[in-house]
């Protein structure tokens, strides 16, 4: 199943920026391909560049993708949870106080790859299993509205957003 671009009545507004960064078509073939190309770009990081940051307070190029990691594995959370038809209001995610705990930095970013390639792959298998009333189920993350057929492109954009950075400002090309 097809899962249409979310309206912007879909996400919280802070995430919509990402959803628009996410090319049309079908969102769920986007993040099988995003994983492959984003897998290879970053596997080109010579390990001497892994800790690197633009700039002092910045994350390190390993820590920025460990960010997309656990952001992935957050937003499939709440999918599921949603999907799953729960009524409670979910978490919010403190992205600085997730990384200054995340311990990217006593490991290789071969292996944050490695861990990246699993998420992924448990995201798209999560996400093919919802059926059509799953997609059009709607709760809430953080006190504001979250449809799950906003979260596959929240996931994508996300990343992109990402790739952006570290192609900008880290010289990751």
């Amino acid at each position: 199943m097809g899962v249409s671009r979310p309206a912007p009545t879909d996400c919280p507004p802070a995430f919509q920026a990402y959803v628009d960064r996410v090319p049309d078509g079908d969102v769920l073939q986007h993040l099988a391909r995003q994983a492959e190309a984003s897998a290879a770009l970053l596997a080109r990081v010579p390990a001497a560049r892994e800790g690197f940051a633009y700039a002092a307070g910045k994350w390190s190029i390993r820590r920025v993708w460990q960010h997309v990691v656990d952001g992935e594995r957050l937003f499939a959370y709440r999918a599921l949870c949603i999907a799953r038809g729960e009524t409670r209001d979910l978490p919010p995610f403190d992205e600085d106080a997730y990384a200054a705990q995340d311990g990217s930095c006593g490991r290789r970013l071969g292996d944050v790859l490695e861990e990246y390639a699993a998420v992924r792959r448990a995201t798209l298998l999560l996400f093919a299993g919802f059926d059509g009333a799953a997609w059009q189920r709607v709760g809430t993350a953080n006190g504001k509205r979250t449809a799950v057929r906003s979260l596959p492109w929240i996931v994508a954009g996300h990343e992109l957003h990402h790739l952006a950075v570290l192609r900008e400002r880290y010289g990751v090309a």
